[in-house]
């Protein structure tokens, strides 16, 4: 008893229940860490590298152009009288992001592929390779395409003056589906001469690009729903200025959705 007469009741502490409670706590949140690092690694198992920065296991090369690994790059380098060719994967992908950067010579143009594939019969598109008639509408062509042709959605790399890179193009179909206009923002997303970091999001049928974190292409398309991604070496004719050139790919990550 307090000398002002307030009579008190002794604490008593089960040390029992009080382990228990305490044992039950940190089971609760060594369960939640689990739960979470088992998200964690769930994520990080569907990321995939597509390069592994020493050779080309992994990848086929389509139609015989030179490609190559060169200081933990995968390189492609131009040749005369060799028409386009690809180094695809092995396996074909759906819906996924896909990352990588990628620096080249000026005068050469290239793209990356997704959702490709080869043509098993002769096949006629209406194609628009980005001409316009006087009045200012598209130029469109019937092509032939042969069996064997590589063919499919093309992301496009365009270190020129009209700057479409980032647009979207079918390769060996209808051509481009997509171009960045007259977009100043857009249009000088990509640094010629200078590694530019590519980001493609495909999913249904729904294909975005960004170049350097600003977005190009944002294109709705339900052709084709799988295939391969593949690495473009652009035919240069005959052309002597064109010859030797080269395209450095790294950094080649696969997210799959």
């Amino acid at each position: 008893m307090f000398p002002n007469g307030i009579q008190t009741k002794p604490i008593q502490l089960n040390l029992k229940e009080f382990k228990f409670k305490i044992i039950k706590t940190v089971m609760r949140y060594f369960f939640t860490l689990v739960i979470i690092l088992l998200l964690v690694n769930a994520c990080e198992e569907k990321k995939i590298q597509l390069f592994n920065s020493n050779n080309l296991d992994g990848w086929v090369n389509y139609g015989g152009g030179k490609f190559y690994v060169e200081d933990g790059c995968i390189v492609a380098e131009s040749l005369e009288n060799i028409p386009n060719t690809f180094l695809h994967t092995e396996n074909k992908y759906q819906d996924f992001i896909l990352e990588f950067d990628v620096k080249l010579d000026t005068v050469l143009n290239s793209g990356v592929q997704i959702r490709s594939n080869i043509y098993k019969k002769q096949t006629f598109t209406n194609r628009w390779g980005g001409l316009f008639d006087e009045d200012g509408n598209k130029l469109m062509l019937k092509r032939k395409w042969l069996a064997g042709r590589f063919w499919g959605y093309q992301i496009e790399i365009d270190p020129t003056s009209r700057s479409w890179s980032g647009a979207v193009y079918e390769e060996g179909g209808r051509g481009f589906l997509h171009t960045p206009g007259i977009n100043e923002r857009v249009k000088t997303a990509f640094k010629p001469l200078e590694w530019n970091h590519f980001k493609i999001y495909v999913k249904g049928d729904h294909i975005k690009s960004w170049i350097n974190d600003v977005m190009i292409a944002d294109v709705k398309d339900d052709l084709t729903s799988d295939g391969y991604i593949a690495l473009q070496l652009h035919g240069i004719g005959q052309s002597s200025v064109k010859v030797n050139k080269k395209i450095r790919w790294k950094n080649l990550i696969l997210k799959v959705l």
